[in-house]
């Protein structure tokens, strides 16, 4: 396929809502908040938001201009660009792996999500009491029937997005979805520091207590800030094969940037106020919106509005998300097996299906493809992104890149920098981390 035939994106806007719509998911507005909640509000926020823009910034705009340069999925842009290095081939295997492993545990929690929309909308959720609420949670987790179905479910609302197209599926979506979720995120945030106590849990978030900072704290918001961006697993770099010559690319990744810190920062005003309005501990895990949120909305006036419009836009987090990771797989379909893209997404979709199905069976499968995903092959492709734009690209290329559609060439030697030896370090020590070993 060349590059004058491929889809695209068709303006700035388009790039930035579908990039930031791949960033903007489950770990922003689920993960997020209760990690924040575990490893002491405000600190970890602000070294969050320092690696964000140190470490994530750069390794995403690694990915794009990677992604562009070669005009190919993730898997072809490596073999494009490097065609004699086999070890960074494995970068596009390992992405569309994680993309696989990811999607099947994802669709489960993002049926949860739908379980608790319709709960909400329906009403059913009033009254329970805080035990009822937990032991709820539990049964429905290890439960067959609801969870499956909702995986099935959710996987078709993705692949009916995914078969459209970049232009007429993906960007269309992205385009409502995601100007939807701000508008939501933000009424809840509004919604919540009106309660009476509410500004225990903005001091709980925005006041940094610095005794609370370790070295395990450090490393989590090191990881959650490169986790959250979407970065090492081909997503970024995938997209970045559909945008145009003319997109700023430094200027797209900032944007995108933003925008999943934006809509972090502001899951944790929607949530840390009404937590601590309601006396919830915020240190309560990943049970803090099925089982401890529900107990709040309860108790809030207003609480069944605010229920509805909470899990709705877990609903629309998780959806933007998964859109992305099944165009990293259909986009490999497409590109390396001649799949029409219809073939690859039905084949693509039904297949995670099948290993969404084996994660709702098997806690086991649940926590296997999590941790292998999330521990090894995101930091190993993070590292080995970092390292091809840094030293195997190399700088002429890399300026190329940038300086040739609008970017500033004077930011070059600073990336080239972080690109060459900090990213691979800090990454090294996230995957060192989630290994046990430091």
């Amino acid at each position: 396929m060349s590059a004058t035939s491929r889809d695209g994106f068709t303006n700035k806007f388009g790039v930035i809502a579908a990039a930031a719509g791949s960033a903007v998911g489950l770990g922003n507005i689920w993960r997020f908040p209760y990690v924040a909640g575990e490893n002491g509000g405000g600190a970890f926020l602000l070294v969050y938001l320092l690696f964000i823009v140190m470490i994530g910034l750069p390794v995403m705009l690694s990915e794009l201009l990677i992604g562009r340069r070669a005009q190919k999925s993730v898997f072809g842009a490596f073999r494009t660009l490097a065609p004699d290095k086999p070890l960074f081939m494995s970068v596009g295997i390992m992405g569309v792996g994680a993309a696989f492993m990811i999607l099947a545990f994802y669709a489960v929690v993002a049926g949860w999500t739908m379980e608790y929309t319709y709960l909400a909308i329906t009403d059913s959720l009033s009254g329970m009491t805080p035990s009822e609420l937990s032991a709820f949670f539990s049964e429905f987790q290890s439960s067959t029937v609801g969870p499956l179905v909702w995986v099935g479910v959710f996987m078709i609302l993705t692949a009916g997005i995914v078969i459209g197209g970049v232009k007429n599926g993906i960007e269309k979506y992205t385009k409502i979805l995601m100007p939807l979720l701000l508008v939501i995120i933000i009424i809840l945030s509004i919604k919540s520091v009106s309660l009476e106590g509410a500004q225990a849990g903005l001091a709980f978030l925005f006041k940094p207590d610095f005794s609370k900072l370790s070295g395990d704290v450090i490393l989590e918001a090191l990881g959650q800030a490169f986790f959250s961006l979407s970065i090492g697993m081909g997503v970024i770099a995938t997209y970045g094969s559909y945008i145009q010559k003319k997109e700023n690319l430094i200027h797209t990744a900032v944007s995108v940037s933003f925008a999943d810190s934006l809509i972090a920062v502001l899951a944790g005003v929607a949530i840390f106020p009404a937590v601590f309005a309601f006396g919830i501990d915020p240190s309560s895990g990943p049970g803090l919106v099925f089982e401890t949120l529900p107990n709040v909305f309860n108790s809030m006036q207003g609480g069944y509005i605010f229920s509805v419009a909470f899990f709705i836009l877990l609903v629309i987090a998780a959806l933007t998300s998964s859109v992305s990771l099944l165009e990293v797989v259909v986009a490999y379909f497409v590109e390396e097996l001649g799949l029409t893209r219809k073939k690859a997404t039905i084949i693509a979709a039904s297949s995670i299906s099948v290993l969404g199905a084996f994660c709702v069976l098997s806690d086991g499968a649940f926590k296997f493809f999590d941790w292998t995903s999330s521990n090894i092959l995101l930091p190993l492709g993070g590292i080995l992104i970092a390292v091809f734009a840094g030293w195997v690209l190399g700088r002429a290329k890399v300026a190329d890149e940038l300086k040739a559609h609008g970017g500033k060439i004077y930011l070059t030697g600073i990336l080239m920098v972080i690109l060459k030896f900090i990213a691979p370090l800090a990454i090294s020590a996230v995957f060192l981390h989630g290994l046990g070993l430091l």
